[in-house]
């Protein structure tokens, strides 16, 4: 079974192998699972597993660890069975294997064992290169399943979306971002709450399902404020400014949250050009020019003056010039929810 091309996350080197993210993976001769984030890693050695399992009931999974191979295992756990059941080889530490383990491998790869899926765990590091260099250029008919880091809560949210769509259940997406914020540090606990949540319940994950669970855990800040109220989602915003502010938050830094936002937003309206691009003649990061454009749907240029003075009243009274700073943070959400246009 050979791989065919297909569009996928780099892996930060060119490769002549399909790169795939975590949920995307597919049988193939070799699987090479790289990257940091060993949440994700595990989720795509079980799902392939999964995949060829039903595939095939009688599936044999063998497991070698790399840093501590014994000559011989690899040929010998991928030597066909009396009864030819595929077999799936799962091997861990290829960081740290041994020089015994490389040199069978870069022979294996050469000519894969029919029904045979050989899955290799790298995590990082210059160990096992030689081997890795070989697999990226095409040697064994493989794909390479990218598990890097998720830095970004949009990341994060893409896979709480993954995690319910694999279970075929509904999950709203003032739930998804409470999630996000309530396990934000912590990817392998937002996965362990996504799995008790499609235990525990039936309907459709709310946002007041998640707050059932783990109120206690959802820490808002200033930013997710913001991106509720300039998403036009008002209800949410004013819930996550009350909730804030009972946390301890201050109002003038959560003003300054809105203003950094709105002003990158008029920054860029009307701008064209790739991300890069916009990106150096503004001095921000790409990331930062994408998220932009899409605080941007719905916006006129009218509405981002209007909301760029209602900034500046509820700065001054929440800065002491007004009798009650929470009011005027109502005002200016209810304003900013309204994009501007009232």
């Amino acid at each position: 079974m050979m791989a065919t091309p297909s569009r996928g996350r780099s892996a930060g080197s060119k490769a002549a192998i399909p790169q795939l993210p975590w949920d995307q993976v597919r049988p193939a001769p070799v699987v090479l699972v790289s990257g940091a984030e060993s949440v994700l890693a595990d989720r795509a050695i079980k799902l392939l597993r999964d995949i060829l399992r039903e595939e095939d009931p009688s599936l044999e999974v063998s497991d070698l660890d790399a840093g501590a191979y014994a000559p011989g295992e690899l040929l010998t756990l991928a030597s066909p069975s009396l009864f030819a059941e595929p077999r799936m080889l799962r091997v861990s530490n290829v960081d740290k294997m041994t020089d015994a383990f490389l040199e069978e491998a870069l022979a294996y790869i050469q000519n894969p064992a029919d029904e045979t899926y050989l899955v290799l765990r790298h995590p990082g590091g210059v160990r096992g290169k030689k081997l890795l260099d070989a697999i990226r250029g095409g040697t064994g008919g493989g794909i390479e399943i990218v598990c890097a880091e998720l830095k970004r809560d949009s990341d994060r949210q893409d896979f709480v979306v993954a995690e319910f769509a694999a279970a075929h259940r509904k999950i709203t997406g003032g739930a998804i971002r409470a999630l996000v914020t309530a396990f934000t540090d912590d990817l392998g606990e937002l996965a362990a709450a996504c799995r008790q949540l499609l235990a525990d319940t039936e309907d459709e994950v709310t946002e007041q399902t998640v707050a059932k669970y783990y109120g206690g855990r959802v820490e808002t800040t200033a930013f997710a404020v913001a991106d509720a109220a300039i998403a036009g989602r008002h209800g949410e915003a004013l819930g996550l400014m009350r909730h804030a502010l009972a946390s301890g938050a201050d109002p003038v830094p959560m003003v300054a949250a809105f203003a950094v936002k709105i002003r990158t937003m008029a920054k860029l309206a009307g701008a064209r050009g790739s991300s890069n691009e916009i990106a150096q003649r503004f001095g921000l990061a790409p990331w930062q020019v994408d998220r932009a454009r899409r605080d941007l749907q719905g916006w006129t240029d009218a509405g981002l003056g209007r909301a760029i003075r209602v900034l500046a009243e509820t700065d001054a009274q929440v800065k002491g010039g007004g009798r009650d700073p929470v009011y005027a943070l109502e005002v200016m959400i209810g304003k900013i929810s309204d994009r501007g246009e009232r």
